[in-house]
């Protein structure tokens, strides 16, 4: 599945999974049997696909099935509007106990998509992680690890963003999950970021950028771009992780 490149000098045991971004939500049945017969280790879908599948029985019987568990579910929260905090806590509640109904460990939080044009993060930093501390607390009362998955267009994008709210938050419970392909794309420095936070890594999104197809938002193949996959799958092996 990963590039041959990327184990020319050593073997990495790393157990990978995939997320259901490739396929329309409609597809997620599809998306399973496809992850599992390619060998990934989970799957991961979003919170509003387990969401629309408990009025149709659920996704248990397709992903015994298939035999791969579900990991993660990714899961967008309002970081930026403080009138609709309580809203957001008790969705993130509800996707919490989807997950850990599935048996799944991760609540991947993804921050609101803003205008970045006119984006202040100074003027919105304190509501953001208000907003990540009461949600993340909730989520780890259900058993679930809540982790902070920065990404381009959203509230937490930059370099700078992503370091001044993974400073500020309760890592007590809120903990990191990157995309180091978003990180890269978002002009930083995706190794030195997964370095700098390393212990508070709980899950990952490992994709690559080169910034070149439009069609592709500037993704390409692993190890055929600028982030230093091999060095992140180094700083990852071994690691023992919700």
């Amino acid at each position: 599945v990963l590039p041959r490149a990327l184990f020319a000098e050593k073997t990495r045991r790393i157990p990978i999974g995939y997320t259901a971004i490739t396929w329309m939500n409609a597809q997620v049945t599809e998306a399973i049997q496809d992850v599992a017969q390619l060998g990934f280790h989970g799957f991961e879908t979003f919170g509003n696909v387990l969401d629309e599948w408990e009025s149709k029985g659920g996704l248990q019987s397709v992903l015994r099935k298939n035999r791969i568990p579900l990991i993660a579910a990714y899961c967008t929260v309002n970081l930026t509007d403080s009138s609709r905090r309580q809203e957001q806590v008790a969705k993130a509640i509800a996707w919490a106990k989807l997950i850990k109904k599935y048996k799944g460990r991760v609540f991947t939080l993804g921050p609101n998509q803003v205008d970045r044009s006119n984006f202040d993060f100074s003027s919105h930093k304190e509501n953001i992680v208000s907003t990540l501390n009461e949600v993340s607390k909730a989520v780890s009362d259900q058993g679930i690890t809540p982790v902070l998955h920065q990404h381009t267009g959203t509230c937490v994008e930059t370099r700078d963003e992503t370091y001044a709210t993974l400073d500020a938050i309760d890592t007590r419970y809120l903990k990191f999950g990157p995309d180091v392909g978003q990180l890269t794309k978002g002009g930083a420095d995706a190794l030195k970021v997964v370095k700098d936070y390393l212990p508070l890594v709980q899950h990952m999104h490992l994709k690559d950028f080169d910034g070149k197809d439009e069609h592709l938002l500037g993704y390409c193949p692993l190890g055929k771009g600028k982030v230093d996959v091999p060095a992140i799958l180094d700083l990852m092996t071994g690691r023992k992780i919700s």
